[in-house]
C-alpha cells in the first residue's frame, strides 16, 4: 500500500520545525521512518504534513555528562548500541537494543522515534522507564521535560501535545556497582515481545537489595513499571524464595487480552519466568561486599 497524500517539509533548525508543527493540525515527525512509514502505508496514521528533521544537525549528536546520557532525536539506535562509551556507563542500553527488530532497522531507526511511537510491545519504552529517564519536547512556546512515567499513556499514545517534537532523550548513567538484565520472549527473533522485562538492582555491602527497578513491555496497553515486584525485593537478600515471590507479583501486571500471539495466561507465565531469570542475572552482575 501507499501512504495518503501529504505536504513535505525539511526544516534546518528546531525553531523552524516547531513553527511548521504549529501551523499544521495533524503533522508527523520523520526521523528514521521505521515506525512512521509502515503506519502510514497501512493508513493507521494519516498525517497531512510530514516534517523531516534529518537536516537539523544538532539532533544527530549524543553526549555523556556526569549524570546522564543525552541522545538527540536523530541519533540512530545502532550508533548507541555500538557505542563503547555508552555501554561503559549504562550497559543495559546495549543489551536492550540488541532485541530491537533487526540490524538494518536499527541502522535507520532512532531512539527518540521509537519512544514517540510508543508501541506497547516495544523494548525502548521499558528501557526508559526502568532507567528513570525522560525526554525533552519542544513546541513554539518553549521546551519541557517529560518523565518516562508520564510519557506513555496507551498503545501508540503519549502525553506529547500535537505541536510538540521530542528533541532529546535523557537517560541517567547507571551506578557502576549496579546489576542489570533485559530479557524477552518473542515468537521469532526481531518480533515485538510477547513479554519483556528490564531490571536494575543495587545492593548494600552485606547483600541487601537497596534499589530495585523493574519495567515490562508487551503485557498490556503500554510499557509499565512493576512496583509490587520491586517492593518484594527491597530490603532483602535475594534468595530463590524472594525472587519467586517477586516474579509472581510481576505477573499480576499482565493486562493484555488473549490475541493471536498469546493468551493472557501464557503471557503471565512467560513474564513470571523471564522476570525470575532477569533478577538472577542482574544479581549476578551486581558488585557488592568484597566482590
Amino acid at each position: 500500500m501507499k501512504p495518503p497524500i501529504f505536504e513535505y517539509f525539511r526544516p534546518k533548525s528546531i525553531e523552524e520545525a516547531v513553527s511548521v508543527r504549529a501551523d499544521h493540525d495533524y503533522s508527523a515527525i520523520l526521523a528514521g521512518g521505521q515506525s512512521l512509514i509502515p503506519t502510514m502505508n497501512f493508513r493507521i496514521a494519516n498525517p497531512t504534513a510530514i516534517i523531516d528533521i534529518s537536516r537539523i544537525d544538532s539532533l544527530a549528536e549524543y553526549r555523556i555528562d556526569d549524570s546522564q546520557i543525552v541522545i538527540g532525536a536523530m541519533v540512530r539506535q545502532r550508533d548507541i548500541e555500538l557505542s563503547d562509551s555508552v555501554y561503559k556507563v549504562h550497559p543495559l542500553i546495549r543489551e536492550t537494543l540488541e532485541h530491537v527488530a533487526h540490524v538494518p532497522i536499527r541502522c535507520r531507526g532512532t531512539v527518540a522515534g521509537s519512544l514517540a511511537h510508543a508501541d506497547a510491545a516495544a523494548e525502548l519504552p521499558a528501557l526508559l522507564l526502568v532507567s528513570n529517564g525522560c525526554v525533552v519536547a519542544h513546541s513554539a512556546s518553549g521546551a519541557r521535560i517529560i518523565d518516562a512515567n508520564e510519557l506513555f499513556q496507551f498503545h501508540m499514545t503519549t502525553s506529547l501535545a500535537d505541536n510538540e517534537i521530542i528533541t532529546e532523550v535523557r537517560i541517567p548513567v547507571m551506578h557502576d556497582d549496579a546489576g542489570w538484565a533485559f530479557l524477552e520472549f518473542t515468537r521469532r527473533h526481531g518480533d515485538y515481545a510477547v513479554a519483556g522485562v528490564a531490571v536494575i538492582l543495587r545492593f548494600s555491602e552485606d547483600g541487601i537489595c537497596e534499589e530495585s527497578s523493574i519495567a515490562s513491555c508487551g503485557i498490556g496497553s503500554r510499557a509499565v513499571r512493576l512496583p509490587e515486584a520491586e517492593a518484594v525485593l527491597l530490603g532483602k537478600k535475594l534468595d530463590s524464595n524472594i525472587i519467586n515471590e517477586a516474579s509472581q507479583a510481576g505477573k499480576e501486571y499482565v493486562s493484555a487480552a488473549d490475541d493471536t500471539h498469546a493468551t493472557t495466561e501464557f503471557r503471565q507465565h512467560v513474564l513470571s519466568t523471564i522476570l525470575s531469570r532477569a533478577i538472577n542475572i542482574a544479581k549476578s552482575r551486581a558488585r557488592y561486599g568484597s566482590e
